[in-house]
């Protein structure tokens, strides 16, 4: 393949899509070819304006742009493969009654949510907090203002707007953080790994959508920055190429992935990206510890957490109860988080310590492993004898 030409006729193909473009990933047969092409485009973007439209994502070698659906670039010699972007969305209970107010007990103590007490976090505090441990929350963004986050946050990115901080403009991004790793002080909150790091990766719009080149962009920014877990409260029905690439990608490269794995109440069956091996996939539970009738199910999970009506932070400084597999999968990240900061461990040797550690859902005797419920205690211990 011809780099210039071909970047030549990108820049017009770009140039050509108004109202019937669609976002696209173009993949490229080889790493050499996509660098080849990448520092050339870099060379080129100067004088055709067009190709500054172009996002890199380097761990899958591919680049993401707007294409018309009959592009001409699908007609060239030894072309990169073209496919149409899809979206993707977040995982929470869109019919659920949001109830918003302040955390705080009568005293003005702190709060601890009953899904933090139930997986049993605050009985490991004195062993581990989750110290210094990053988690990069691919999501709406964070309330940044919000006084129970404010020493949880890093650094992060918003891929929606470059220019901008990644400020939360829906809430879910924000809930989750709060479970994870909440550190409200005289009153407010208190998440899983309390002294655990959040770093905020909007690719979520205002409406929870986001396309999968903006999840891969995000698993690539956090692979990029060495961060230790990635959690992914989002999900699709369909199996994607380039998103199971991006997942294999992080998870050779140490990250831990945890993902939720649908509300469609499914007993057989979970979403994508949960439903990849390499990721650690959670199903949700109710205040009785019992499968939650929304939660997907079955052989394909690996956990199971609260995820009925969590109480976790909101915007503007408030809080709001949520339920979905999305709550659920901020309490695995926490527990990994303190299971983490008491020992270095590899994205398989976690996911097979929280399988074995898990508390049985199931009182009736079987000879086959069940997923189980989450207990932070029984995953410190696994962790100290992995």
């Amino acid at each position: 393949m011809d780099i210039a030409t071909f970047l030549h006729l990108l820049h017009e193909e770009i140039g050509l899509t108004k109202r019937s473009g669609k976002k696209h990933i173009i993949h490229f047969s080889s790493a050499r070819d996509y660098y080849a092409c990448k520092a050339e485009l870099k060379r080129m973007k100067s004088k055709l304006r067009n190709l500054t439209k172009v996002r890199h994502l380097d761990i899958i070698h591919a680049f993401s742009c707007t294409l018309r659906p009959d592009s001409k670039l699908r007609g060239l010699t030894g072309a990169p493969i073209i496919e149409e972007d899809t979206k993707i969305t977040v995982h929470h209970m869109v019919n659920n009654k949001i109830v918003t107010k302040r955390a705080s007990t009568l005293d003005g103590s702190q709060t601890i949510p009953w899904g933090v007490d139930q997986v049993g976090a605050p009985q490991v505090w004195s062993k581990s907090t989750g110290q210094n441990i990053r988690i990069g929350v691919i999501d709406t963004g964070i309330d940044y203002n919000h006084p129970d986050l404010r020493h949880s946050i890093s650094r992060g990115i918003n891929l929606l707007n470059r220019s901008m901080l990644p400020f939360d403009d829906n809430g879910h991004g924000t809930h989750i953080a709060g479970t994870i790793a909440a550190t409200g002080r005289l009153s407010g909150i208190v998440g899983v790994a309390p002294r655990a790091i959040i770093h905020p990766v909007k690719a979520f719009d205002h409406s929870g959508s986001a396309y999968v080149s903006d999840i891969i962009a995000g698993i690539d920014w956090c692979v990029h920055n060495d961060l230790d877990i990635i959690n992914m409260s989002f999900g699709m029905k369909s199996y994607n190429r380039s998103l199971e690439q991006a997942v294999m990608n992080a998870y050779y490269r140490g990250k831990i992935i945890i993902a939720s794995s649908g509300n469609d109440g499914k007993k057989k069956t979970i979403d994508y990206p949960a439903r990849f091996p390499q990721v650690v996939s959670v199903g949700a539970t109710t205040r009785l510890g019992r499968i939650a009738p929304f939660s997907n199910r079955g052989k394909q999970i690996d956990i199971y957490a609260p995820g009925e009506r969590v109480y976790s932070s909101w915007l503007h400084g408030k809080y709001n109860e949520l339920s979905g597999t999305s709550m659920a999968t901020a309490h695995v990240s926490g527990v990994v988080a303190l299971m983490l900061s008491i020992k270095p461990m590899s994205p398989l040797q976690i996911k097979n310590a929280l399988r074995r550690c898990s508390v049985g859902l199931s009182k009736r005797e079987s000879t086959r492993w069940q997923p189980g419920h989450l207990n932070a205690r029984r995953a410190i211990r696994a962790a100290r004898q992995s």
